[in-house]
């Protein structure tokens, strides 16, 4: 899924590498939760199944050590008896962007956008890594905000008659998955929410943290350079020091 959007220069010779995250740091929420939500509640018998499993997966989520099973199990739900792999799942991506515009366009954080827009625009070497499925924040930064950006993600695959998540773009991964897809220079800016991402944060020679969670600012303030930029780019509940043009109405 693709639309036209602004003609950017070429990525100049010796450009600096900017890596972004994307949900808290480009969307305001969990883009994979919005999708696999939305999937569910496709089917009467799905949301049936969802209640079956949500005393085993739900407690799960809540918890950072068994998160990513939890969350697999509802990814599960979402997809059994109709997807059997990655083509299955960028196309129902698709069909969901396309038909919720209005609504992830709202949850696209303007600040965020805009200063990916300032990176293209000088031609740096921008890419996008990502927990989510990449075709899920490719599919609304081409067709919502009109930018096609190189993203890396959660690989899937098929799993138990649905698919599931072969490789999941996170924590230490991110970064082979990004040196795995030809992104090998040096990092020179990194923006993240997550304190997961934070090797990604300390590789890169100028990091800046956006939207966290408001425990973990003295964490990041703890582990990252002196100076480092904790910003709030218009997350309503997160942390970090709000920026001009970031207010956001509370129910995004």
């Amino acid at each position: 899924m693709s639309v036209a959007g602004p003609r950017y220069p070429d990525v100049r010779d010796g450009a600096p590498l900017v890596v972004f995250d994307f949900d808290h740091t480009l969307y305001d929420g969990d883009s994979g939760t919005h999708l696999f939500r939305w999937m569910i509640g496709r089917n009467w018998w799905r949301v049936a199944l969802a209640l079956l499993v949500a005393p085993v997966f739900g407690p799960m989520v809540a918890f950072l050590p068994t998160r990513r099973r939890g969350i697999a199990g509802f990814v599960w739900v979402g997809s059994v008896a109709g997807l059997h792999g990655r083509r299955d799942l960028d196309a129902v991506i698709d069909q969901y962007v396309a038909g919720h515009v209005e609504a992830i366009r709202s949850r696209l954080l303007p600040v965020a956008v805009e200063v990916l827009h300032r990176h293209r625009e000088a031609g740096d070497q921008v890419v996008v890594a990502t927990g989510a499925p990449p075709e899920l924040a490719r599919a609304i930064l081409a067709f919502v905000a009109h930018e096609d950006v190189p993203v890396v993600g959660t690989e899937v695959g098929p799993r138990l008659g649905g698919v599931g998540a072969t490789r999941h773009c996170h924590n230490e991964m991110k970064l082979v998955m990004l040196r795995e897809a030809g992104y090998t220079t040096p990092i020179e800016q990194a923006y993240t929410d997550s304190w997961a991402d934070l090797p990604l944060a300390l590789a890169a020679r100028r990091p800046v943290v956006v939207n966290p969670k408001p425990g973990r600012v003295d964490d990041f303030r703890a582990r990252l350079p002196e100076g480092t930029p904790i910003l709030n780019w218009g997350c309503p509940g997160r942390g970090g020091e709000p920026v001009a043009g970031s207010s956001r109405p509370a129910d995004g």
